[in-house]
């Protein structure tokens, strides 16, 4: 079955991008490349439940297993050796990735507290869009039970947009809902 986003963005995000951007040829269209949904884990240092904890919450947010990343050198300061696991990561591309963006849409986002809209101006200069979530929990599949430490994450939305307008018109046709600023009203 296909999700619903993308048969929104076959059957009207593309025709509206079409008029917007002023092309035909709908390959040259921005279209939504890759979902990168990141948890830094920094007190797994000192315990390895934490890090068994985020995988496996994150695992249950995006639908398939995480890749555990490790530092790349060592940090006296944060305490931190080479090659010792800080984090975890996961790449959403195809259904997954549109059944994650109709989630955090209309169900994650909406549910943070005192939420207004998220900043238009997160974009990376390519059309990229990064957007961060201070705790996971506001997703439905986690029980806030099962875990002792509620993790933050980032998302990082990949487009394979030309600059940071056509980025944000892309995601905004989706329905992303950004916070309106002093120059949209």
């Amino acid at each position: 079955m296909t999700p619903r986003l993308q048969e929104k963005y076959k059957n009207e995000i593309l025709p509206n991008l079409a008029e917007v951007c002023g092309r035909k040829n709908v390959n040259s269209l921005p279209r939504l490349k890759a979902i990168i949904v990141n948890m830094g884990v920094g007190s797994a240092n000192q315990d390895k439940k934490y890090m068994d904890e985020a995988v496996d919450a994150l695992s249950q947010i995006a639908g398939q297993k995480p890749v555990v990343t490790k530092a790349r050198k060592s940090i006296a300061g944060f305490r931190l050796r080479e090659g010792s696991n800080i984090g975890c990561k996961v790449t959403l591309r195809g259904t997954r990735m549109y059944e994650f963006l109709d989630r955090l849409i209309s169900i994650a986002l909406p549910r943070v507290r005192d939420f207004r809209g998220i900043n238009p101006n997160s974009f990376d200069g390519h059309g990229n869009y990064n957007l961060g979530i201070t705790e996971f929990l506001v997703f439905p599949e986690i029980n806030p039970d099962r875990f002792s430490k509620p993790q933050g994450m980032n998302v990082t939305l990949v487009t394979s947009a030309r600059d940071d307008n056509e980025g944000r018109e892309l995601l905004r046709l989706f329905g992303m809902p950004f916070r309106a600023t002093a120059k949209q009203n």
